[in-house]
């Protein structure tokens, strides 16, 4: 590795989860969306937070079992803390809601896609109303 290259941080922080009430309403009120199978993506660009914040939901009258909603839960977080580095954090701070509206349990791989097709067009967007 060379010593000049940009080391991406592969974790996933307190800081970095959205937990704040009054944000979650606010991301759920006024936040744009777009549905890419299986997540449905609701995001805001976030004024008080210094970093991107990310909520993830499995309804419950989807899964039943909680062994079920948090595996998916747990798929959903790993795919974004590899991916998060598509996101610019340098230009605008993002609040990013993501929830999984499919009715069958999806493999990581096709989460982990999609997720990241997410993040590109959260970037494009983000990008699109800088210029």
């Amino acid at each position: 590795m060379n010593k000049f290259e940009k080391i991406i941080p592969y974790t996933f922080k307190k800081p970095e989860r959205l937990s704040s009430k009054k944000t979650i309403q606010e991301l759920f009120k006024n936040g744009s969306s777009f549905y890419l199978h299986p997540l449905k993506v609701l995001y805001l660009p976030n004024t008080q937070s210094e970093v991107n914040q990310v909520l993830f939901t499995v309804p419950k009258r989807l899964f039943k079992k909680a062994v079920d909603r948090n595996l998916l839960k747990r798929r959903l977080r790993e795919a974004y803390r590899l991916q998060k580095h598509l996101l610019p954090s340098e230009f605008q701070i993002v609040s990013i809601a993501y929830i999984y509206t499919s009715k069958d349990i999806c493999d990581y791989h096709t989460i982990a896609n999609q997720l990241k097709q997410s993040l590109i067009r959260i970037r494009k967007h983000i990008e699109k109303e800088q210029t």
